[in-house]
């Protein structure tokens, strides 16, 4: 089976069928998320890749190959990046070429965002500086409050988005909310229930073929040379292709206002769900687990923080900034290469 799965035609096979898998979770889970609204439509997404994602990272980690202790690490500071600047920024690019300036509810990114901040520091930053262990790791008992703190905070914000300000995550003008072009018509119910049991049927699919590609990424990765990290970028931008399709797609037809809302919830339930998850596992296995990430991507993260800050700030958004954010990204694709 082994020697199959090496067979070149064979990965081709199974990495086209895994991409058709991930475009049919996005085409129900958007089907779904058009039937309940915003802001919760967009949770939708958020934790279906949360699901995949977690899934990936544990099944390597169980594994015990070389490495698998930075497999959390690098796939979690991988999805910050890649959204933060690849997503966004294309986003951003992409919709304002189409329409020149877009805007949005600046309330809510700018919560998210806060609240992102805060959590990629107490996972990616905060092992590097505590002393109860050597290197860039927690404790057992500062794992548990990290997984624990994760959380709470993500659940906070999720209370935030959905119950107190919901209205800081929908479109901020009254002809949007009621515009078909920003808001797709809702489906029937029979259609809705469909798309929910096919989206888990597909999310089953993305998880197997992922978890079965994994090996030729990992194998692909040694044979060129390139650093373990390439292994934690793969896996963020297999997961995150379902959220970024989605949002890229909505920016196209003016809805920034939900391409943020799925970029931006997206990284949070990376963090604030899979660290959890991640932590516990650790903990009932006993396996390593090292989280802290290096000075220079501290930096590159960062600047990224700043730079979103910068360009959620006023609620508008022009080309130029969609490129500052994707210069970002490739700076951050290629320092992983050549570090």
């Amino acid at each position: 089976m082994t020697d199959l799965l090496n067979q070149t035609w064979v990965i081709a096979l199974l990495g086209a069928t895994l991409i058709g898998a991930v475009l049919l979770a996005v085409h129900h889970a958007e089907l779904i998320a058009h039937k309940i609204g915003e802001p919760f439509g967009t949770l939708v997404l958020a934790l279906s890749v949360t699901v995949i994602e977690v899934a990936l990272i544990v099944s390597m980690m169980l594994a015990g190959n070389e490495g698998s202790e930075f497999i959390a690490r690098d796939a979690i500071f991988a999805t910050v990046m890649i959204i933060m600047n690849g997503v966004i920024g294309l986003c951003i690019f992409v919709g304002g070429l189409t329409h020149h300036e877009m805007s949005f509810r600046n309330e809510g990114t700018n919560s998210a965002l806060a609240v992102l901040t805060a959590l990629a520091t107490f996972i990616l930053v905060m092992p590097v500086v505590t002393v109860s262990t050597a290197g860039p790791t927690f404790s057992v008992s500062q794992l548990a409050f990290a997984g624990i703190a994760s959380f709470m905070l993500y659940g906070a914000f999720l209370f935030f988005q959905t119950v107190t300000h919901r209205d800081y995550y929908l479109p901020k003008s009254k002809k949007d909310k009621t515009d078909h072009s920003v808001h797709a018509p809702k489906p029937s119910n029979l259609k809705t229930i469909v798309s929910a049991v096919l989206l888990l049927v597909t999310l089953v699919a993305v998880v197997g073929l992922a978890k079965a590609l994994s090996p030729a990424i990992e194998a692909g990765v040694k044979a060129v040379g390139a650093p373990k990290t390439i292994v934690g970028i793969a896996i963020a931008l297999l997961v995150l292709l379902p959220e970024s399709f989605a949002a890229v797609r909505a920016s196209r037809a003016n809805r920034l206002q939900s391409s943020l809302n799925l970029a931006l919830g997206s990284a949070l339930a990376s963090i604030g769900l899979t660290i959890p998850a991640v932590a516990a596992i650790a903990i009932i296995f006993d396996l390593p687990l090292s989280l802290g990430i290096s000075s220079l991507n501290m930096i590159l993260m960062y600047l990224s923080f700043f730079i979103g800050a910068l360009t959620l700030a006023i609620g508008r958004t022009t080309v130029l900034q969609g490129v500052v954010h994707l210069i970002i990204f490739f700076e951050y694709l290629f320092l992983s290469l050549v570090p």
